[in-house]
């Protein structure tokens, strides 16, 4: 697993991004968008798993710099660890009428605050069914949804084969070590490592970087 240890350069952002509830570092963040903003020329970006946004800042960012599009995938339901008396549920998130975590109404109002209503398209839906009649080839794929071994699978499975040559696969939440964390986004780190489609980068903090061959 090949480790950068060097900083990237810290991108200017619309607004501040430590206000977006999220669990995305500054230095994942900030690859994310110089990344964005390499590939713009082959094609939109998609990230899976926009929760409130934090991400999405990033890569929408890059995106409308370049002029680029931005595919802003989630369910808007939470992940196994956000629903009601799991680690990190947020009760601001939890919609008590209907007694079900809901992510969607906060992440518009950050793409509104960011000014990024025009570059950003929210995919309000699941990974599978989202991509069951998808066509449009990308040029780059970050994966940050749900962390069961079936999510990270089907979101691997699902999209890894629509990134154009030369684009970007990344993966968030790299743990080798399970103390450290869970295994699910490691293990199709894993798969992408030994599928012969991609060439490994750089990993920044833990966020996985490959380019498709």
């Amino acid at each position: 697993m090949s480790t950068s240890t060097a900083q990237a350069s810290s991108p200017t952002l619309p607004l501040d991004i430590d206000s977006i509830k999220g669990f995305l570092a500054a230095d994942e963040g900030a690859a994310l968008f110089n990344y964005a903003k390499e590939i713009a020329h082959l094609g939109p970006c998609l990230e899976i798993g926009s929760y409130c946004g934090k991400s999405t800042v990033y890569l929408g960012t890059a995106c409308q710099q370049t002029g680029n599009t931005l595919f802003a995938l989630d369910h808007h339901r939470g992940s196994e660890e956000h629903q009601l008396g799991e680690e990190y549920h947020d009760p601001d998130l939890y919609d008590q009428q209907i007694e079900l975590m809901d992510s969607f109404r906060t992440f518009r109002q950050t793409m509104r605050k960011a000014n990024l209503e025009d570059t950003v398209v929210p995919v309000v839906s699941s990974s599978a069914t989202a991509s069951r009649h998808w066509g449009t080839q990308l040029g780059m794929v970050f994966i940050d949804g749900g962390h069961s071994e079936e999510a990270a699978q089907t979101d691997y499975r699902s999209w890894a084969s629509h990134i154009k040559p030369g684009g970007i696969l990344a993966i968030h939440d790299i743990f080798p070590n399970p103390e450290d964390g869970g295994q699910a986004p490691y293990n199709i780190w894993k798969l992408a490592k030994a599928s012969g489609l991609f060439d490994e980068l750089p990993t920044v903090n833990t966020l996985g970087l490959f380019r498709r061959r």
